[in-house]
């Protein structure tokens, strides 16, 4: 019996299946057994591979989800009495439950941001009572690439921050769970923005850009990790049958497949917004550099557009909701959304 097709809408990039690339990668490494917990030749394959990219030196971990990435991560480099400086709308602020704060025991503190990204002056902002024992001290400072609005930092500027960050003391993480759409973005390879540009550690992610589940912790300074591997096994995160976390990352990594997805994603978002924003009634609120488009439109013709392709409402009070595209957004997934919006709009 064949399975009905489920609708693409635009909700999330979690929402899409899994490229067939990686399926067949997975089916790949299915036969026989070896050796579990990471010791066996297809983990060791995609380790080299990631060491590729970023340096003989760097850690890697897999690990299963993006959230455990960051937490496993932020802990492994913190202390409880430590702060991490984020943007208001970070993840790890917003949608991990509280994670960061419970398994680190570290504060987060937020700045207020326009468009996603950190600056130095805000970030400078919470840099008081360093060396105080009555305040937390701020440890590290944290950013999404691509943000939680879809925009991008510039190598510049993540630069910028890690020089910021470093002649205070502190380290630098990247949550990257969208890095892929970022460096599509920037033109750039994965290194450029990260031991490049000066990032400590990195939350790699894949399952959003044509993956079915898996995300690598890598430590660009390898001095960080010393205990990292007893952090993931308590942490839970010790897949006993890593060889499938492993051979999804090495399809994904071999002929640019993630830069394929993550290309497509991109461009099926500016196709988007470039069939939405004539329509009356619609406002793009931000810039689209990867592969999100943000608007307002009418609270009354939600329901009923969510009905045949679902998407969240980013913020009630405006009526802004956020439109994603995956690597399997189709054209015509796009025609048929906009003709609906404008026709409800009539």
């Amino acid at each position: 019996m064949t399975a009905p097709m489920n609708p693409r809408g635009f909700a999330s990039d979690n929402n899409a299946g899994v490229h067939p690339d990686i399926l067949k990668a997975m089916a790949a490494v299915n036969g026989g057994h070896v050796i579990a917990y990471g010791d066996d030749p297809y983990t060791e394959k995609a380790v080299a591979a990631i060491h590729k990219i970023f340096g003989e030196e760097a850690g890697v971990f897999f690990v299963f989800i993006g959230t455990a990435a960051n937490v496993l991560g932020l802990s492994s480099v913190t202390q409880p009495y430590h702060a991490v400086i984020c943007p208001e709308t970070a993840h790890i602020n917003v949608d991990e439950c509280g994670a960061p704060e419970k398994f680190s025991g570290c504060k987060l503190l937020t700045c207020d941001t326009p468009d996603g990204k950190l600056t130095v002056d805000m970030i400078a902002g919470h840099m008081h009572g360093i060396g105080f024992e009555h305040h937390v001290q701020p440890r590290v400072v944290s950013i999404t690439q691509a943000t939680e609005l879809g925009t991008v930092y510039s190598i510049d500027e993540i630069r910028k921050i890690a020089e910021y960050t470093h002649a205070h003391g502190m380290l630098l993480h990247m949550d990257g769970a969208r890095i892929s759409n970022a460096a599509v973005a920037l033109s750039c390879g994965f290194y450029e923005m990260t031991v490049g540009a000066g990032v400590d550690v990195l939350s790699f992610g894949g399952t959003k850009n044509g993956m079915m589940y898996g995300e690598a912790v890598v430590f660009l300074n390898k001095d960080l990790c010393s205990d990292f591997k007893y952090r993931r096994k308590q942490g839970m995160q010790l897949a006993s049958k890593m060889r499938y976390i492993a051979a999804q990352f090495s399809a994904f990594l071999e002929n640019d497949l993630w830069k394929a997805n993550a290309q497509h994603a991109n461009f099926m978002a500016k196709k988007l917004h470039d069939a939405v924003k004539d329509i009356p009634g619609v406002k793009v609120t931000r810039r689209v550099e990867s592969n999100a488009v943000f608007a307002i439109i009418p609270p009354q013709i939600i329901p009923e557009l969510q009905e045949q392709f679902f998407f969240y409402v980013w913020d009630e009070e405006s009526s802004e909701v956020r439109w994603m595209c995956s690597f399997d957004t189709a054209e015509e997934d796009i025609e048929a959304f906009a003709s609906l919006l404008r026709k409800l709009r009539n």
